[in-house]
Protein backbone atom coordinates (compact mmCIF):
# COMPACT_ATOMS: atom_id res chain seq x y z
CA UNK A 1 0.00 0.00 0.00
CA UNK A 2 2.99 2.33 0.95
CA UNK A 3 4.18 2.14 -2.86
CA UNK A 4 0.94 3.05 -4.23
CA UNK A 5 0.92 5.78 -2.41
CA UNK A 6 4.58 6.90 -3.27
CA UNK A 7 3.14 6.73 -6.64
CA UNK A 8 0.44 8.45 -6.79
CA UNK A 9 2.64 11.23 -4.73
CA UNK A 10 4.96 11.04 -7.51
CA UNK A 11 2.50 11.27 -10.29
CA UNK A 12 1.00 14.33 -8.84
CA UNK A 13 4.09 16.03 -7.91
CA UNK A 14 4.57 15.38 -12.29
CA UNK A 15 1.41 17.11 -12.96
CA UNK A 16 2.06 20.11 -10.66
CA UNK A 17 5.50 20.66 -12.63
CA UNK A 18 3.78 20.52 -16.12
CA UNK A 19 1.34 22.89 -14.59
CA UNK A 20 4.15 25.18 -13.52
CA UNK A 21 5.29 25.19 -17.27
CA UNK A 22 2.39 25.86 -18.86
CA UNK A 23 2.14 28.98 -16.15
CA UNK A 24 5.56 30.17 -17.75
CA UNK A 25 4.12 29.11 -21.40
CA UNK A 26 1.37 31.67 -20.45
CA UNK A 27 3.72 34.19 -19.26
CA UNK A 28 5.72 34.35 -22.20
CA UNK A 29 3.05 34.69 -24.78
CA UNK A 30 1.20 37.33 -22.71
CA UNK A 31 4.91 39.04 -22.83
CA UNK A 32 5.11 38.02 -26.31
CA UNK A 33 1.65 40.21 -27.13
CA UNK A 34 3.04 43.38 -26.52
CA UNK A 35 5.84 43.11 -28.48
CA UNK A 36 3.80 41.82 -31.66
CA UNK A 37 6.28 39.24 -33.04
CA UNK A 38 6.87 37.62 -36.39
CA UNK A 39 3.26 35.28 -36.58
CA UNK A 40 5.48 32.85 -38.51
CA UNK A 41 7.89 32.57 -36.27
CA UNK A 42 7.73 28.43 -35.83
CA UNK A 43 8.24 29.37 -31.63
CA UNK A 44 5.52 31.94 -31.67
CA UNK A 45 3.23 29.42 -33.76
CA UNK A 46 3.69 26.85 -31.16
CA UNK A 47 2.79 29.36 -28.25
CA UNK A 48 -0.20 30.44 -29.42
CA UNK A 49 -1.39 26.85 -30.56
CA UNK A 50 -0.68 25.83 -26.84
CA UNK A 51 -2.27 28.94 -25.43
CA UNK A 52 -5.11 29.79 -27.83
CA UNK A 53 -7.50 27.23 -26.35
CA UNK A 54 -7.36 27.79 -22.85
CA UNK A 55 -7.63 31.60 -23.98
CA UNK A 56 -11.16 30.82 -25.66
CA UNK A 57 -12.39 29.09 -22.98
CA UNK A 58 -11.78 31.65 -20.64
CA UNK A 59 -13.09 34.29 -23.06
CA UNK A 60 -16.55 32.49 -23.36
CA UNK A 61 -16.83 32.02 -19.82
CA UNK A 62 -15.96 36.20 -18.50
CA UNK A 63 -15.37 38.86 -20.36
CA UNK A 64 -11.73 39.17 -20.22
CA UNK A 65 -11.18 42.55 -22.49
CA UNK A 66 -11.06 45.49 -20.17
CA UNK A 67 -9.62 48.87 -22.09
CA UNK A 68 -8.11 47.36 -25.09
CA UNK A 69 -6.12 44.91 -22.11
CA UNK A 70 -6.96 41.29 -22.14
CA UNK A 71 -6.92 39.66 -18.60
CA UNK A 72 -7.27 36.14 -19.88
CA UNK A 73 -3.29 35.15 -18.93
CA UNK A 74 -4.14 37.14 -15.73
CA UNK A 75 -7.21 34.71 -14.75
CA UNK A 76 -5.75 31.66 -16.39
CA UNK A 77 -2.40 31.79 -14.20
CA UNK A 78 -4.37 33.02 -11.20
CA UNK A 79 -6.70 29.68 -11.81
CA UNK A 80 -3.85 27.46 -12.27
CA UNK A 81 -2.33 28.44 -9.16
CA UNK A 82 -5.29 27.49 -7.20
CA UNK A 83 -5.19 24.31 -8.76
CA UNK A 84 -1.58 23.88 -7.59
CA UNK A 85 -2.14 24.49 -3.83
CA UNK A 86 -5.08 22.20 -3.75
CA UNK A 87 -3.49 19.39 -5.34
CA UNK A 88 -0.48 19.93 -3.30
CA UNK A 89 -2.31 19.95 0.03
CA UNK A 90 -4.22 16.88 -1.45
CA UNK A 91 -0.81 14.99 -2.43
CA UNK A 92 0.76 16.08 1.37
CA UNK A 93 -2.48 14.78 3.04
CA UNK A 94 -2.53 11.32 1.35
Amino acid sequence: MNILIEIIQGLGSLVVGLINVYIWVVIITALLSFVNPDPYNPVVQLLHRITNPAYAFVRKIIKTNFNGLDLAPLIIIVALQVIIVLLSSLLHAI
